[in-house]
């Protein structure tokens, strides 16, 4: 007897968490192109937005070299929940944090990060300790190279994370291209220049035919 349950995400009760997106930070991204982190970064928080999705957006020691948040993140979710913790490594270990993230309702947490294996790892076993259901964008959390990468990946899958990526995660929210063709074409079309090419394919053709 199969045992699995697809324990897929649903757009009414998920919440994005953007941990350490900080200006220092990323200067230690490795583990892909600094051009396409940003661009799968700023899709998920668009992916985000879109969906009308909770997010939360948090930093740890700003003063420090860490450095403030990136400023489009900010620029996105200006009226988001916005948590400076003064020290802690874990964000789960701040109780502001953790008041934001049970305020949402929500019980399905997106989480993406710098880096991978602390500061996304440490309050995704966190949250799944709690009980929440945690999905970890793979290619919108980075780190210093791919050893550390796949050992966080590990260590967060086996508790019981699933792993996605922004594409995948979007198409999971949506699912079915019926509930708005231009929208989910649009927000694809911004991040990923081949789909572009795909959607204005789609488009001429559409036009071709009225």
């Amino acid at each position: 007897m199969n045992s699995f349950t697809y324990k897929r995400l649903d757009k009414e009760n998920a919440a994005v968490l953007l941990v350490d997106h900080q200006t220092g930070l990323t200067n230690v991204v490795q583990d892909f192109h600094p051009d396409e982190f940003k661009n799968n970064v700023l899709a998920l928080a668009d992916a985000a937005k879109y969906f009308n999705l909770p997010t939360i957006l948090t930093t740890s020691f700003e003063d420090g070299p860490n450095g403030p948040l990136v400023p489009e993140l900010k620029e996105l979710f200006p009226e988001a929940p916005y948590i400076a913790r003064p020290g802690q490594i874990n964000a789960w270990d701040n109780e502001d944090f953790v008041t934001a993230v049970k305020a949402t309702g929500k019980k399905q947490l997106i989480i993406a990060g710098i880096v991978t294996e602390v500061c996304v790892a440490f309050p995704a076993l966190s949250a799944l300790e709690e009980g929440y259901e945690v999905f970890v964008i793979t290619d919108a959390s980075g780190t210093f190279n791919q050893t550390t990468r796949e050992a966080a990946w590990s260590r967060m899958e086996s508790a019981g994370a699933q792993l996605m990526t922004w594409f995948g995660a979007a198409c999971e929210l949506h699912r079915d291209w019926r509930n708005d063709i231009e929208g989910l074409g649009t927000l694809f079309s911004n991040h990923l220049p081949n789909y572009r090419c795909l959607i204005n394919s789609y488009q001429s053709a559409k036009s071709n035919n009225q």
